[in-house]
């Protein structure tokens, strides 16, 4: 385990651990890794940390991770044995009790004979999932015994998923994800998943199966056709229910196919073997569908070349030159014209379409200058010409890899021999829809998904059924194709949808002025009086104690965040260190999981951000309570028999006091919060500072409140000048 990992066992940060090594002959030494990047044993951590106090008992979640972390084969294999072996619990539990009892040797003897039964009965003898070898297996039998202890409390999707997250929280850099949001609303375009209205869950009809109110799926007019629900499958005029053939030819790490809502058969290709291998047993894990993934390149060895699919899921590696121009250059694949070199997302959109049956339906994700560069203008417009292309859709910015671009989706239909198609497309940008909570508790996505999903399908749904929908200024529009088939071929959205109406009438104008008045008059009120001569000021030289001595004493508790999943009785929100920083009510939300208990605040409490070097600190108050503490954060929650919350904040605010328990061993700065220190003052003397410290921080929040009030003020002076709704 790294120093990362022990500082998660303990509940401190990494600049902790450091001082443990220097302070500590009989810390334990380093058994593998690099110098700057040591590694320890976790039974050797484990023993020295609760020798010192400082561990009470390693939950079962954490070992099993740890198992997974620091496994010799990698933290891959080893997911890959653990999916194996949850597989087995999963599909032969009858089994699973037996084969433990056995010693680790005989187990490691007759698991892989257990393990190729499985695989090949769930996921077929041509597969991404080799069975592991009695050899490979032979270190990872503590690992698979703690997976499926953890399976058994949790369940053993749920397993899974958890380590897998955590090893894809670990390695950011590593893999390019679909998040949940965007994952759902592909899904659901593609008449794949489930779309829920605002409070309300799945509609069934008799014997009809799932039904939703999106109807986002795929309809034919003639009549003798099918009509696709946006749910599990594909209902026939005779009520027959046939489930959907999805698939996903970049399928990465498998989030787009786990959106999708009860399928018949699930097909992925990547070309990496390791992803394929965590996809096929995700899958195998979540859903009782057909399943098939392979290992290989799709645009150059598609390992699925007579699929006709109902639908067809991707999220493309973007601006990929060695796509396989030059040995692809007359593939039948190419109906629409063959791509440039630069033009790599074009050459997946036709692959989609290739493995499309008549009237299926395909949802890509798709870079924005996709949809303007001039070297992919003719097949832009023949998709158009034809009716290949249903909609375009702009998400906004943060919504997937890479964060700081508004990626888009393409909404693709795969033409019906003989049939009329609709000369409209359909253009949605949502890029006002960014406020709301983020799923992973960190307040770098906070788009809410809710209100993306909602917008994109209401104007989708209609179009679909219709052919065509009434605009929403800004929002969406049904473009006659002919409009979009000049020499650009632009699709881009925002640049054919009629201008929103203004963000501030005059009225709303005049309010904001009013407000911003009354707030710069407050502002007034709050500033600090003149500073005088410090006499009878607490002086240089007076006598300190630290935050971790403090802690020691029993005068306050320190808690780490980051901790916690969605209680099944009610959602939690979370306090990010976004949120802190720009003193933001708490943004985030927890992530769903097996059960474990967050951190909770009180009013009282004090959290420190302990990346960034301390630059605000936050005193939580009545209307914070009861939000759980978010990753990167640490909670002070004083004695108040001892301690003054106030007086505590502002002297841990001071840019010395930061600045000496900071540590800059990465690229980023991190303060060790029981470094901290604090004049030693009996509770009255603290109270006299506190609220000292309080008035300001009541300035700094109307400073604030100004800053924003003028910015919008201006630039609502601005649209409605220039939009007519303001006179000069």
């Amino acid at each position: 385990m790294t120093a990362a990992g022990i500082a998660r066992l303990a509940g401190v940060g990494r600049a902790a651990v450091s001082n443990w090594r220097r302070r500590h002959p009989d810390f334990p030494k380093p058994v593998g890794g690099t110098e700057t990047s040591p590694s320890f044993a976790l039974a050797e951590v484990e023993r020295w940390l609760r020798d010192q106090g400082k561990l009470a008992e390693v939950p079962l979640r954490e070992r099993v991770w740890q198992q997974i972390a620091g496994h010799p084969a990698g933290a891959v294999t080893a997911l890959v044995h653990a999916g194996c072996a949850l597989l087995l619990v999963r599909d032969r539990s009858a089994a699973w009790p037996s084969l433990a009892e056995l010693p680790d040797e005989r187990l490691v003897e007759v698991l892989p004979v257990a393990l190729e039964e499985t695989l090949t009965e769930r996921i077929g003898p041509e597969r991404a999932v080799l069975t592991p070898t009695a050899t490979a297996l032979k270190p990872s039998v503590p690992l698979l015994r703690g997976a499926a202890e953890l399976a058994a409390g949790t369940g053993v999707q749920e397993a899974f998923e958890f380590l897998l997250g955590r090893h894809l929280d670990a390695n950011p850099r590593q893999y390019t994800l679909t998040p949940p949001g965007p994952a759902s609303l592909m899904a659901a375009l593609a008449g794949a998943g489930t779309r829920k209205e605002a409070g309300a869950g799945t509609r069934t009809e008799a014997g009809a199966g799932t039904r939703t109110e999106a109807g986002a799926g795929t309809r034919t007019e003639a009549g003798a056709g099918t009509r696709t629900e946006a749910g599990a499958g594909t209902r026939t005029q005779e009520g027959a229910f046939t489930p959907l053939t999805v698939l996903d030819p970049a399928s990465g790490t498998g989030s787009l196919l786990s959106a999708v809502e009860h399928p018949g058969a699930v097909c992925g290709q990547d070309a990496d073997p390791d992803l394929a291998a965590l996809t096929a047993l995700r899958l195998a894990l979540s859903t009782d569908a057909d399943i098939r993934v392979r290992t290989g390149d799709s645009l150059r060895a598609d390992a699925f070349p007579t699929l006709a699919a109902d639908a067809v899921l991707c999220h493309p590696p973007f601006n990929e030159r060695n796509w396989g121009h030059d040995e692809l250059a007359y593939d039948p694949r190419w109906e629409y014209g063959f791509p440039a070199r630069t033009e790599s997302e074009l050459a997946w959109v036709q692959h989609a379409l290739a493995r499309l049956r008549p009237g299926g339906t395909a949802v890509l994700l798709m870079p924005p200058a996709a949809a303007s560069r001039r070297s992919g203008r003719r097949i832009r417009a023949d998709l158009l010409r034809r009716g290949a292309l249903r909609a375009v859709v702009a998400l906004p910015a943060g919504a997937a890899p890479p964060y700081g671009v508004p990626l888009h989706l393409w909404v693709l239909r795969k033409p019906v021999p003989g049939e009329r198609h609709t000369a409209e497309l359909l253009l949605v940008d949502t890029a006002s829809e960014h406020t709301g909570p983020s799923r992973d508790g960190q307040g770098r996505d906070r788009l809410d998904w809710a209100a993306v999903h909602t917008a994109v399908l209401e104007a989708w749904t209609p179009f679909d059924r219709d052919g065509t929908v009434a605009g929403a200024p800004g929002a969406s529009r049904s473009v006659p194709v002919i409009e979009l088939l000049d020499d650009d071929v632009d699709l881009a959205p925002a640049r054919h949808l009629p201008p929103p109406a203004a963000a501030e009438g005059a009225a709303q104008l005049t309010g904001v002025r009013e407000r911003l008045t009354e707030t710069l008059r407050r502002t007034r009120e709050l500033t600090p009086p003149p500073v005088t001569d410090p006499a009878g000021a607490v002086g240089v030289g007076r006598p300190t104690t630290t935050v971790g001595e403090l802690a020691r004493a029993g005068a306050l508790t320190l808690r780490a965040g980051g901790a916690g999943t969605t209680p099944a009785d009610a959602p939690v929100a979370v306090l990010t260190d976004h949120d802190v920083l720009s003193a933001q009510p708490p943004s985030g939300a927890l992530p769903d999981g097996p059960p474990e208990e967050p951190v909770l605040l009180a009013a009282g409490d004090v959290v420190v951000p302990v990346l960034g070097g301390g630059a605000m600190i936050r005193v939580v108050e009545d209307s914070a309570e009861g939000a759980a503490l978010g990753r990167n954060l640490q909670l002070l929650r004083p004695d108040p028999a001892a301690l003054d919350p106030w007086f505590l904040a502002g002297f841990l605010r001071a840019t010395a006091n930061t600045r000496q328990a900071s540590s800059y061993a990465s690229t980023a700065t991190r303060v060790d919060v029981r470094r901290l220190q604090l004049p030693r003052l009996p509770l009255s003397e603290q109270r006299r500072f506190g609220d000292r410290f309080r008035a300001l921080a009541a300035f700094e929040d109307a400073l604030r409140e100004t800053s924003r009030l003028g910015d919008q003020l201006v630039q609502g002076l601005y649209d409605g000048l220039a939009d007519g709704t303001v006179a000069p």
